[in-house]
This record gives structure tokens, C-alpha cells and sequence, in this order.
């Protein structure tokens, strides 16, 4: 199905959200793996896509990583603009392969990465981050790292949709976007998301 601000794009994606949540986060808790985050496109995720597809300039013949990409929308939507490269890295296995089922259903190639890149720099002109700061460690540990690569020269753009530890005073806001969202996982029935850049 496509996600509702990016219909360009076809994933893979939960219809029962809280019952696909609840047993695969037993059954995975159970094995020591993550939720199954790559099931839902994000609102920080799609309004990355989205901003990827109307700005094609900003990722057009570059190599980009997809951080924490979950089921790949930003990376997918950056090779519809034209990127030359996306590589899309997950921490999960089973979100390796929706990455690979989802680019397949949207004829584009994506190279994925299984692992944790925080920390490294493989030179990416273009880094998306789809709502990674949700938890105060994993945000400071995270904003540290993209910092480094702006620092460099990379440009890195957030999609966030007011996740709690958002470093907004390192930031310069590009656009926003009202996502309809599932209120299983959200508690709502949409979230204003937000691009930004680092700056």
C-alpha cells in the first residue's frame, strides 16, 4: 500500500497494527530483537519522502544513507529523486528484508546495511534520520555522530514529528506536514511532521 503523503511510494506495511505489534513484540522480546518498527511508515519518515520527492535537488546524483530507514520510505522516495546511491541500515534483520521486499515492489535498488553506523563515515553526501529522537541516550549518542558528519560537510536532514528529544536549537526547520497517522501507535489521528536540517 502507499503511505498516505507519499502515494508515489508502495510498501509493505501492517493492516492490524496493534495485533501485528503485540505478537511480533512478544515473539521477538522473547529472541532479545526490537519491535518491528520497518511494519509502519513513520511520520517523520514519510515527511522526509515527501520532501525528497518535491526537492529532488537536495539528494539528485548523491550517495545517501537512510538511517534507521525502518521500511526505507526516505530512501526509496531519494532514488525516485534521482539519487545516485542509498544505502539504507537498520539494527534488524527483519527490516533488512522489508527494506529489500519494499524497493523491489518500487523497482528501485537499494544496498542494505545491517548494523549499528552510528560513529562512522563512509562519506554520504546526504544522511536522512526519520524519527530516530524518541529516547534521551539514543538521541544524544545519535545527534553527536550527525553533527560530526555536518561538520564535514554532509548535509543531514530529520524528519520528526515532535519526539521528545529533538535538538531543535541545532536545527533550521525546512517544511512541515500533517500526516494522517494509525491512533493505535500514535494516539492520535495525525501528527504535524517536520523537516529539518542540520545546521
Amino acid at each position: 500500500m502507499a503511505p498516505p503523503l507519499v502515494p508515489e511510494v508502495r510498501l509493505h506495511l501492517a493492516v492490524e497494527t496493534v495485533a501485528i505489534w503485540q505478537q511480533t513484540e512478544e515473539a521477538l522480546g522473547a529472541m532479545g530483537l526490537p519491535p518491528p518498527f520497518w511494519a509502519f511508515a513513520w511520520a517523520g519518515g514519510q515527511a522526509l519522502a515527501r520532501y525528497c520527492l518535491d526537492r529532488p535537488d537536495i539528494v539528485a546524483g548523491r550517495r545517501v544513507l537512510d538511517f534507521a530507514a525502518g521500511g526505507a520510505v526516505s530512501g526509496i522516495a531519494a532514488m525516485k529523486a534521482g539519487a545516485d546511491r542509498v544505502e539504507a541500515c537498520e539494527l534488524d534483520a527483519f527490516a533488512i528484508a522489508a527494506i529489500e521486499a519494499n524497493a523491489a515492489a518500487n523497482a528501485v535498488a537499494l544496498d542494505t546495511r545491517l548494523g549499528d553506523l552510528v560513529g562512522t563515515d563512509e562519506g554520504w553526501d546526504v544522511v536522512l534520520a526519520g524519527d530516530v529522537f524518541y529516547e534521551d541516550g539514543p538521541a544524544r549518542r545519535t545527534g553527536a555522530w550527525l553533527e560530526n558528519l555536518v561538520a564535514r560537510g554532509a548535509t543531514v536532514l530529520i524528519g520528526d514529528p515532535g519526539r521528545a528529544f529533538l535538538p531543535r536549537e541545532r536545527l533550521q526547520r525546512l517544511a512541515g506536514y500533517t500526516v494522517p497517522v494509525t491512533r493505535d501507535l500514535e494516539d492520535r489521528d495525525v501528527r504535524q511532521a517536520r523537516v529539518w536540517r542540520y545546521r
